[in-house]
């Protein structure tokens, strides 16, 4: 069975799952395909339709500055897509290497892994606003934060898993024969870790799309011109409520 039809196969009689699946890949085909399927451009201004209601032919209305709000929709989806694959890779390298490394050398894990803790008490959003600020808001420093934010379970993670498999009888055996400590890191216990890593993934991708969007409503994410579900969010609420009671 290939690999996709083994994931088919998965989600078969899974309802939940499989509704997942669509979603994703629906905003993946947005992300991908979003300046074929654009209607306008997403930072046009146009003042002659701000606050427009949905329709022809802004089928998702306008905001305050008269762009298209589902042109900017798609290429918000193009953001999240960027943003959660990057944390995605910063988390698994950064705390992958951090997790591994202390396992394999005890003392030097003994440090890196209480600063570990020390950054895990904090809230992952906490976290992620008191580095943002140290830095200027920008589409990489977005993706450093979050990654670096969940760099910390990733560690957590693959520490106890090194330590398991360190004592197992391959690594001994590579031991036996010579193999250096950077052999046996990444070409013996890593291939052991994948499974681990890849539902870590999942999560971290997940994660990040919230993290994203919070610290962009918060004004801490990426520049306010960039479109984002985030900056869409934030830039909107102060017209839910006149909104309302003019219904």
């Amino acid at each position: 069975m290939t690999a996709l039809g083994s994931v088919f196969s998965g989600l078969r009689g899974r309802w939940p799952a499989t509704a997942g699946a669509v979603w994703l890949l629906v905003v993946c085909v947005a992300a991908i395909g979003a300046p074929v399927l654009s209607p306008f451009n997403p930072l046009a201004f146009d003042p002659g339709v701000r606050l427009s209601e949905p329709g022809w032919p802004h089928l998702f209305g306008t905001d305050h500055f008269g762009r298209d709000s589902l042109s900017r929709a798609l290429y918000g989806a193009r953001m999240a897509v960027l943003i959660g694959l990057g944390s995605v890779v910063v988390a698994l390298t950064t705390g992958g290497l951090i997790g591994m490394v202390s396992a394999w050398f005890t003392r030097a894990g003994h440090v890196l892994m209480r600063v570990v803790d020390v950054l895990m008490a904090f809230p992952a959003l906490l976290l992620a606003l008191a580095l943002m600020t140290l830095l200027e808001r920008s589409v990489i420093n977005t993706i450093i934060v979050i990654g670096l934010v969940y760099a910390t379970t990733t560690a957590r993670i693959l520490f106890g898993m090194t330590l398991k498999l360190k004592a197992e009888a391959f690594v001994d055996a590579a031991v036996c024969t010579g193999a250096g400590h950077v052999s046996i890191l990444f070409r013996h216990i890593l291939p052991n870790l994948v499974s681990p890593l890849l539902v870590q993934a999942s999560f971290i991708f997940a994660f990040a799309q919230l993290q994203a969007a919070a610290l962009d409503f918060l004004g801490l994410g990426l520049p306010p011109e960039t479109p984002s579900w985030g900056n869409m969010l934030s830039e909107e609420r102060i017209y839910v409520t006149p909104a309302r009671r003019g219904c």
